[in-house]
């Protein structure tokens, strides 16, 4: 499919956007999420979208919702609040929806890929985990990355989560004259999954260990961009 470098997006009509790629996180105009990598940028506005957000298909269907059809809307349809059923996080802005069972998907979480592979750690998208989700220890609603060998789970909302957690710390260590600084740098995720729930012992230090090298990539699929250099950018920056 070929990709226009340049568009005009009906929630920006005054300007086009142009694709750019960038290894400073943004928050999507479109689906209110954080991202990474590539995005439509508008350099008069500073407005961002993901590139899956800018080019989002007005009906899909999903794997795992064999039943539905999913619309896609620029806003969460009805009034009562949404929540997306892969990550949990609300629904603010961009999404797909389906009228008749009621599922709604970031447009970014429709698009994770259903395995990763960076050439040593597999991981495979799971709607449920029978095992316990390696940083918060439960099992939950939402989507997992899981490993090959099964002994690795991670919740996609955990992920989120895990990444809001890093930045809102670092801000708040930081006066403003480094936030810009800050803004160019992914948190370290790796120090956090070894130290969390620590009274597990030696299991979670073995499973941090394949977390060491998953995490990159779980990382990059999550904020947009599932590929092997973004996720080799990521990884770089978190071992610093």
């Amino acid at each position: 499919m070929k990709i226009d470098k340049e568009l005009v997006h009906p929630i920006h009509p005054q300007h086009e956007l142009k694709l750019e790629y960038t290894e400073m996180p943004f928050n999507c105009a479109g689906c209110k999420e954080a991202g990474i990598g590539l995005k439509h940028h508008c350099h008069d506005c500073q407005f961002d979208l993901h590139k899956v957000c800018a080019l989002a298909a007005p009906t899909i269907n999903h794997p795992f919702y064999k039943k539905c059809h999913f619309q896609f809307y620029h806003q969460p349809p009805g009034s009562i609040p949404r929540v997306c059923d892969a990550c949990n996080n609300h629904v603010q802005g961009f999404v797909y929806h389906c009228k008749n069972c009621g599922f709604d998907l970031h447009p970014c979480c429709a698009s994770l890929p259903r395995s990763l592979d960076d050439g040593e750690v597999k991981l495979f998208l799971c709607v449920k985990i029978s095992g316990q989700c390696h940083y918060c220890g439960g099992k939950g609603a939402g989507w997992s990355y899981r490993s090959q060998c099964k002994t690795y789970n991670l919740h996609v909302s955990c992920v989120k989560r895990l990444l809001v957690e890093r930045w809102e710390a670092m801000y708040l260590n930081v006066d403003e004259h480094k936030v810009k600084e800050v803004q160019t740098k992914i948190p370290s995720l790796k120090g956090i999954l070894a130290n969390h729930h620590g009274e597990r012992g030696g299991k979670l230090r073995k499973c941090c260990q394949i977390a060491g090298s998953a995490i990159g990539i779980i990382v990059s699929a999550v904020l947009g961009e599932p590929t092997t250099l973004i996720a080799s950018v990521i990884g770089g920056l978190m071992s610093k």
